[in-house]
């Protein structure tokens, strides 16, 4: 069984940040969402792992997994133009040959791993096995409906009237037995080969298509939101307290990580939340649910609930919330104090 990660697209609902970084690569807890995936895929004993990728930003997806030896996996890269799921299967297929494959979202976290799915996709040989969540607003997902034995009987895309709240999260396990059915089906009226498309086609061929619901939390990452609400999940799941880096006339309170190189000078940090290597944090409240990226100066301010990324600076900012902020962005205070809440892509350089 072979691996087959998307980590394409043009990101355009998290702009301006996806104009410098893929989405992929945007970071919660310190680490880029990419990374929790391969860590999934890594806890399997799939080797062989294909990432497809986009124009734009294929070449810093690259960098960042290289030949995936830091995650004991051999990776390889499909560069492919946005037209649809289904399209990454079908151009991804003569590295897939006729071997089964997991495929995942670059962007989507979960709280359980793949090995699970795994193990009763084999055991039942099936040809499709289709991860769902339930959701609360089904017509934002793909929708699917089951009978009793677990077995999908019909897929819609974004039901504008209520058919269910199974929703497909965007962890897939196929046989070779997709590529036929791809094959079938035409693009839909987004101009995009629809991997819905293609399972409810295996699903009328006859293919053995089964269900599997998550019993644990997913978040798909694809808004500002959402890159929150993942960094708070995973700081709540695995940070424990674990200090190297100085802290001096400071208070620590909770389970906090602090990288190696990093400062802690007359301040208060509360977790949870990471701190990166070589991060200055002076004069300064750091609140839970916070992220500081190596390199970072914070400096003055108070911060909580936020995804700083690297080499950033934060001068004099009363009360920073709800904020993701991007790499090598300076955030400084005008002389009138207040909250705010912030969406700042790379390189930029506000005073609020």
């Amino acid at each position: 069984m072979k691996a087959l990660v998307l980590s394409g697209g043009k990101g355009t609902r998290l702009r301006p940040l996806t104009f410098t970084c893929a989405k992929q690569l945007i970071p919660v807890a310190n680490k880029p969402i990419l990374g929790y995936v391969l860590d999934q895929v890594a806890a399997t004993p799939i080797k062989k792992v294909g990432i497809i990728t986009a124009p734009e930003t294929g070449h810093f997806v690259e960098n960042y997994v290289a030949d995936g030896s830091s995650w004991n996996l051999d990776a390889c890269y499909i560069p492919q133009k946005p037209l649809g799921l289904a399209h990454a299967v079908k151009t991804a297929k003569p590295f897939l040959g006729k071997d089964s494959f997991v495929m995942c979202l670059g962007d989507n976290v979960t709280g359980q791993g793949l090995a699970g799915f795994i193990k009763k996709f084999k055991a039942d040989h099936l040809d499709a096995l289709i991860i769902l969540k339930e959701v609360d607003n089904p017509s934002s997902f793909g929708i699917a409906q089951l009978d009793e034995k677990g077995n999908i009987i019909r897929l819609v895309e974004k039901p504008k009237t209520p058919m269910g709240n199974l929703a497909i999260i965007g962890t897939y396990l196929f046989s070779n037995r997709v590529h036929d059915a791809i094959e079938r089906i035409k693009p839909s009226w987004r101009g995009e080969l629809e991997i819905t498309d293609a399972i409810q086609e295996m699903i009328n061929l006859g293919f053995a298509v089964k269900a599997e619901i998550l019993n644990s939390w997913w978040l798909d990452t694809g808004k500002k939101d959402d890159i929150l609400s993942a960094n708070a999940r995973i700081l709540d799941e695995y940070v424990q307290l674990d200090v190297k880096g100085k802290v001096i006339n400071s208070t620590i309170v909770g389970r906090v990580k602090i990288e190696a190189g990093a400062q802690i000078l007359n301040s208060i940090v509360r977790g949870p939340c990471v701190i990166g290597r070589n991060v200055l944090i002076e004069n300064s409240f750091i609140g839970p649910y916070t992220s500081v990226g190596d390199d970072s100066k914070i400096c003055n301010s108070s911060l909580e609930y936020c995804v700083v990324q690297e080499c950033v600076s934060v001068q004099n900012v009363e009360r920073l919330e709800d904020s993701l902020i991007g790499k090598n962005a300076k955030v400084a205070r005008s002389p009138r104090g207040r909250i705010i809440k912030l969406n700042v892509g790379d390189y930029s350089e506000l005073e609020v």
